[in-house]
């Protein structure tokens, strides 16, 4: 069997190669944090120190990185990806990042004789543990066709998007109404409180109209309401996400003045230091702003 290179072993990089490892796929992994190397050297991975390494072994090579800036860096630097690429290979980043990266990568893949895939990840950390990510996948028939039985490995549902850089997009379209509809909730359920209203009875209430959304209904029962503010998925991500939405929609002279508005409330809430907290947590940031008791379940 081929080798599979993993650069990026971040909170949901490491589980989910470590899913692939786990069922069949033999992995070369990189990263700067060591202990992240070496949790999946245990699982029998091949431990790398650098990202030339990594490519010159690979015919698929698999990123889960932080932001644009360092996706392009790996993938395009001096020393990265496809500077020790053999032709053939396919490189697949599953990273959120802007649509003109996705895009600029691809092409420099092209010239290089490689291919490049975007599927980027729905769904949280909790699910990348437990293999039940979702993929957002942009990519040709042939390159899909060559990578699904990996990303199967790591996830439950996948979506192929449409051509390279479909992924991306639909990624950020998603994360758009997820990322707004926290900000919604919040400030809901802080006029709640402010009103002095029954959290179960208006949770009734709203669960019952057109109203409720997942986020309310299934996810912040379980988090923020019972008091869990650990991360899934930071404000700092969230934050992230929306300053990405906001400037493809202006590339794109599409007006956005909702994602805008809700960009400047994480801003807020990162400034009065949650940005470490699950999204979630922007109900309590509010709260705490407007001085008023955090909503919280019995």
């Amino acid at each position: 069997m081929s080798m599979v290179g993993f650069i990026g072993l971040g909170r949901m990089g490491r589980p989910m190669a470590a899913n692939m490892q786990r069922k069949g796929f033999h992995l070369i992994v990189h990263d700067l944090n060591q202990e992240a190397v070496q949790e999946l050297a245990l699982l029998q991975a091949r431990p790398a120190k650098t990202v030339a390494e990594v490519s010159q072994a690979s015919d698929v090579i698999f990123t889960m990185l932080p932001n644009s800036a360092v996706v392009h860096e790996i993938v395009s630097g001096v020393e990265g990806i496809l500077a020790h690429a053999k032709p053939g290979t396919i490189v697949v980043d599953m990273s959120t990042v802007s649509p003109e990266t996705t895009d600029a990568l691809a092409q420099m893949a092209a010239d290089k004789g490689c291919s490049f895939v975007d599927a980027p990840v729905g769904r949280l950390a909790q699910h990348a543990d437990k293999g039940e990510s979702l993929f957002m996948v942009g990519a040709s028939d042939k390159d899909y066709a060559r990578i699904k039985p990996m990303l199967e490995a790591m996830g439950t549902t996948l979506y192929h998007c449409g051509p390279v850089g479909s992924g991306t997009r639909t990624k950020l379209v998603n994360n758009y109404l997820a990322v707004s509809s926290c900000q919604l909730n919040a400030e809901a359920l802080a006029l709640s409180q402010a009103f002095g209203l029954d959290l179960e009875r208006t949770l009734d209430v709203l669960y019952g109209t057109t109203a409720t959304n997942g986020q309310l209904k299934i996810g912040w029962p379980v988090k923020v309401l019972k008091g869990d503010v650990s991360p899934g998925f930071t404000i700092d991500l969230a934050h992230k996400d929306l300053s990405l939405i906001v400037e493809a929609a202006n590339t794109a002279r599409v007006p956005m003045p909702i994602a805008a508005a809700a960009r400047e409330a994480f801003s807020t809430a990162r400034s009065r230091g949650f940005g470490g907290q699950d999204f979630s947590a922007m109900v309590d940031a509010l709260c705490d702003l407007a001085q008023i008791q955090k909503p919280r379940l019995k």
